[in-house]
């Protein structure tokens, strides 16, 4: 299909998306702005501190929340404010969530702290497609849909394309969900995916373009992908307890050996649809533009080699690039296996979440975890882990003995 007949139709399916984006992205209006949310109270969970890291300077910046829809734009941009030295927290490994020991008394103001919880890969096709279609959509997650139920927010990398359109592109692996997948996310209050990925166009346009409305409507938000450079590389921004979160996604994965398929080829540019390609330069740029109208800017990257622990140059390149722009989280995928965390200039970087819904994978890759960090105005103040096991594809929590197996995989380069 010619580029320009490939946009139309993707514009087609998307309605006015790609004028509002354009329109947030010249500092006007596309609409009167969207009220957040509301969650549930997140309820206690026990902790065991561990170490510490410096915080990163303040960032912020309003969005579109979704290519089919603009998300809230912060009204002004908060004011920078110094907080203590954040601490690295684990979670004491148990089968079950402790109880609430008290009820929480009312406030007259909510302090400005954002618990978000983050996962890896969520590949909702074959056989996990198929228990979502037998079970019903709150299958996948039951068996961790507590502990992710304490956060402010919640975020993934969605390894797979939801839709029922579009034809299978020629390449190793192309992951197809069944549509009721996106009502899973949203029962489960995922708010942020990211589809900056090798696996967002396994349907060709079509197929994004179809998944990227089932999200829409369903509410969850998308970031990594759009008709054009500009609408891939544009952030997600999402206010909780007035702290202001900016999300930018990028993917930069090798060639496949197999296949000789390149997901660079699916690259976003001028008139062009695709997802967001990785290099420092774009990261740097976009960044930098996010750090004006976001208190905290996390960039999720889904980089390296698969199957590998240890975290590849180019990795490290764009998660420093990111960092040294003014983001204070990095959220890496790819690998499907959990990787080591870095504390870099006053950021954080995650570089590995490993695998969280997935079938065909055997350990260490079933070993994985939900990363958590509180947020505030100046950075990431503390994170922790939780430890989960993927049985048969779907997420649980891990028993003490398996714990024990899984924190030394995320443990500090330094």
């Amino acid at each position: 299909m010619p580029v320009r007949q490939a946009i139309a139709a993707l514009a087609a399916r998307l309605g006015l998306a790609a004028m509002a984006l354009a329109l947030a992205a010249c500092g006007a209006s596309a609409g009167p702005a969207l009220s957040p949310p509301t969650l549930p109270a997140a309820s206690p969970v026990v902790f065991v501190s561990s170490a510490t890291v410096s915080p990163p300077p303040s960032v912020v910046s309003p969005v579109a929340a979704t290519l089919a829809a603009a998300t809230q734009p912060a009204t002004q941009p908060p004011t920078s404010s110094a907080s203590p030295a954040p601490t690295d927290t684990t979670v004491a490994p148990t089968e079950t969530l402790p109880a609430p020991t008290s009820t929480p008394q009312p406030s007259a103001t909510v302090p400005p702290l954002v618990r978000l919880m983050a996962v890896g890969d969520l590949m909702l096709a074959r056989s996990v497609g198929e228990k979502i279609q037998m079970q019903g959509p709150d299958v996948v997650f039951k068996g961790v849909a507590a502990t992710l139920g304490q956060a402010d927010l919640r975020v993934a990398n969605l390894e797979c394309v939801i839709t029922d359109q579009g034809q299978p592109q020629p390449k190793s692996y192309t992951f197809r969900a069944p549509v009721g997948a996106a009502q899973t996310l949203a029962d489960t209050g995922f708010n942020v995916v990211s589809i900056a990925n090798n696996h967002s166009m396994d349907y060709g346009l079509d197929g994004l373009a179809d998944m990227l409305e089932r999200l829409r409507v369903v509410g969850v938000n998308t970031v990594g992908a759009g008709a054009d450079a500009e609408a891939a590389r544009a952030p997600v921004i999402l206010t909780r307890n007035s702290v202001h979160v900016a999300f930018l996604a990028y993917v930069n994965v090798p060639i496949e050996g197999a296949t000789a398929f390149d997901t660079r080829s699916w690259a976003a540019a001028t008139e062009k649809p695709g997802v967001a390609w990785a290099d420092a330069q774009s990261i740097t740029q976009d960044v930098t533009a996010a750090r004006t109208l976001a208190d905290v800017v996390v960039v999720m990257l889904h980089a390296g080699s698969e199957g590998s622990p240890v975290v590849n140059g180019v990795q490290q390149t764009l998660a420093h690039a990111a960092v040294d722009a003014g983001a204070a989280l990095v959220l890496g995928s790819h690998s499907h296996t959990l990787q080591p965390v870095e504390h870099y200039k006053g950021g954080l970087i995650a570089y590995g979440l490993g695998n969280f819904v997935f079938d065909g994978f055997a350990a260490p890759s079933n070993e994985t975890a939900i990363f958590s960090a509180t947020l505030t105005p100046s950075g990431v103040a503390s994170y922790s882990w939780v430890p989960v096991v993927v049985d048969n594809g779907l997420p649980r929590l891990a028993t003490s003995a398996e714990a024990a197996l899984i924190l030394p995989m995320v443990q500090g380069t330094n």
